[in-house]
């Protein structure tokens, strides 16, 4: 059986999306319980050069919910000035991409199949198909955020684990 775009794209991001939905949930009750302020978080860094932990959240969800946008649409630009989310504001964030995504139907997503995707920046224009769009750029990036979310979490003692991060993976039957 072949698998379809929807499945490479929308199927993968939920996992993902419940998955940073879940280790956000869980590494609040944390907070909360050793009385770390979650607003404290939100501007965490590994390094002093790296952008900060809600970077990485808005990050998560623009590229799973504004990829599939950009799929649908032909076309990706760089998201513009984002609010200053607070932890509770980067909660929803998740929650509303998720929402999103499951709004979507397999005959809608799959109608772009083998389209052209473009990433314009600046004076360049990078074209793929929606598959090499999803899976050399978007899922590549939507990885290393939750990833960096995730290791910002641990780094501030929440105690999250692997099986957080991958969450509920998609068992036969």
């Amino acid at each position: 059986m072949a698998i379809s775009l929807y499945d490479i794209s929308v199927t993968s991001y939920l996992q993902t999306l419940d998955a940073v939905g879940g280790f956000l949930a869980k590494a609040l009750a944390h907070f909360r319980d050793t009385g770390t302020d979650p607003e404290e978080i939100v501007e965490a860094r590994l390094v002093p050069d790296m952008l900060p932990f809600r970077f990485q959240v808005v990050s998560v969800a623009f590229h799973s919910g504004g990829a599939m946008q950009a799929v649908l649409s032909g076309a990706l630009a760089l998201p513009g000035e984002q609010p200053a989310y607070d932890y509770a504001g980067l909660q929803a964030l998740i929650a509303d991409t998720a929402a999103g995504l499951r709004a979507l139907t397999p005959e809608q997503v799959n109608a772009r199949e083998g389209a052209d995707m473009v990433f314009q920046v600046r004076d360049t224009a990078m074209v793929f198909t929606s598959e090499g769009f999803v899976t050399s750029f978007s899922m590549p990036n939507l990885h290393f955020h939750a990833t960096t979310a995730y290791d910002i979490l641990r780094v501030k003692g929440a105690p999250v684990g692997k099986r957080d991060y991958i969450g509920a993976p998609r068992l036969k039957g």
